[in-house]
């Protein structure tokens, strides 16, 4: 019996829609029950045709107003009248048989489901009058009936004034949870929309973090290398002029070595600045010990890192190499080994460097030299391929060490460039790749 829009109505019984309370649905009901009971019990007790159709007459006219038209209720001058009519055959019923006092409760009901907060009173006022002085028993007193109407009428009301309470209730409830549910809409919203801006955010300072770079490349190109090449441009142009003077073209093309040598040495400079973030700010033995560990954190797998021999400076190329190939071997061992546990060693040699990764996982059959691995199988695919290409540009060796069930390891050596080395790098690859596979790659 929760009240609409406008202060005391209760909801229109028979309006039950999806956000209507159990009552709502059960009390335009209710009036079919209360006065059919009394009607059946009556006319089987006698039949009367002034009851069958006074019966049949207030059962017609709460279906017509309230089942059939439950819109029409809601304003309150229909509702009243409605009430009125009700009562007054409920009256002309309990006038002819007082077996029709039991759908006195049919009127309460109406009473408190349609009318305003304080008309419902009245109208249980009005129908408890009815009750008491329309039941044919003339030998009760005036004092009789005014206490039964009295205690009819509490009764009622009281009854009433509890559910009207409890409705209230359930209706605050009721916009309390849509609220609610409203304001988690709105939050939801706010939080994607956060979640959109600090996503653009993040692009932008990505891209802008790029562009940055890229300039700073730019100039630090143009300021040394661009310019070397330059110079070098105009010393050859010269040295071609000067042919004839076999000391003054000389002179020019040692004047084209410097500068070429030079140029060479701030080209290394700027691949020396992108060194691999671990590498930034460490030598090789943290920056493996720093990998290990944030590999260790995410598979969740225990991983070791051994360092033998006495560990110094390694040339740039040396050590990303290094690097890089013990991130792909504990990616490997993260995609495919189902290891319980990695041990890394690094072992500093006089000439050389080896790095040794090797898990207790699963194992394989490793390809046969020279053979092609299946593409994406642990034995072969880009991976290993990657890492054997990386150490053998070096003049290095890779092995790999594994069986089914037994495991897996790798091993990669290099030789031990020092760091102050500029042209060693040069060197090695120029053993390793032969000049009639790198067409120009004479320096």
């Amino acid at each position: 019996m929760s009240r609409t829009g406008r202060e005391g109505p209760g909801p229109v019984a028979g309006a039950a829609g999806p956000g209507s309370s159990r009552w709502d649905r059960v009390a335009p009901v209710l009036p079919y029950l209360f006065i059919v009971l009394p009607a059946g019990a009556s006319l089987l007790q006698g039949w009367r045709a002034d009851t069958f159709a006074l019966s049949l007459f207030a059962v017609a006219w709460h279906w017509f107003m309230v089942s059939a038209h439950p819109e029409w209720t809601r304003r309150p001058v229909v509702a009243l009248a409605y009430f009125v009519v009700l009562l007054a055959a409920l009256g002309a019923l309990v006038s002819i048989d007082s077996l029709f006092t039991v759908a006195g409760p049919a009127a309460f009901i109406q009473a408190f489901a349609l009318l305003p907060r304080w008309w419902a009173y009245a109208g249980v006022a009005a129908t408890a009058g009815v009750l008491v002085s329309m039941r044919p028993d003339p030998g009760r007193s005036a004092g009789q009936m005014l206490f039964s109407f009295l205690v009819a009428a509490l009764i009622a009301s009281a009854i009433g004034l509890v559910v009207q309470t409890i409705s209230d209730q359930n209706e605050g409830r009721k916009v309390m949870i849509a609220q609610l549910q409203e304001s988690g809409a709105k939050l939801a919203a706010l939080a994607e929309e956060n979640a959109n801006l600090q996503a653009q955010l993040l692009s932008r300072a990505r891209e802008a973090g790029v562009l940055g770079e890229r300039q700073r490349m730019a100039r630090e190109i143009h300021d040394t290398i661009a310019q070397g090449l330059a110079a070098i441009v105009t010393q050859v142009e010269a040295a071609d002029e000067a042919l004839d003077d076999v000391t003054a073209a000389r002179a020019r093309l040692d004047t084209v070595r410097t500068l070429a040598r030079d140029s060479l040495k701030e080209a290394r400079r700027s691949v020396r600045a992108l060194r691999p973030a671990p590498l930034a700010e460490s030598q090789l033995p943290a920056a493996l010990q720093e990998v290990a560990a944030k590999w260790s954190e995410a598979a969740g797998v225990p991983c070791s890192v051994e360092v033998t021999g006495e560990a110094g400076p390694l040339h740039a190329e040396v050590e990303i190499t290094l690097l890089r190939v013990a991130q792909e071997a504990l990616a490997n061992v993260a995609k495919h080994a189902g290891a319980g546990r990695v041990a890394l060693t690094l072992s500093y040699m006089e000439d050389v460097v080896v790095l040794d990764v090797r898990d207790d996982g699963a194992g394989f059959v490793p390809a046969p030299p020279g053979l092609a691995p299946a593409p994406g199988s642990e034995a072969g695919g880009f991976g290993l391929l990657s890492m054997r290409q990386r150490v053998t540009r070096l003049a290095g060796d890779f092995q790999i060490e594994s069986a089914p069930g037994e495991g897996a390891g790798i091993s990669a050596t290099v030789p031990a460039i020092p760091a102050d080395t500029l042209d060693a790098v040069d060197t090695v690859n120029t053993v390793a790749e032969p000049s009639g596979d790198r067409p120009g790659s004479a320096e």
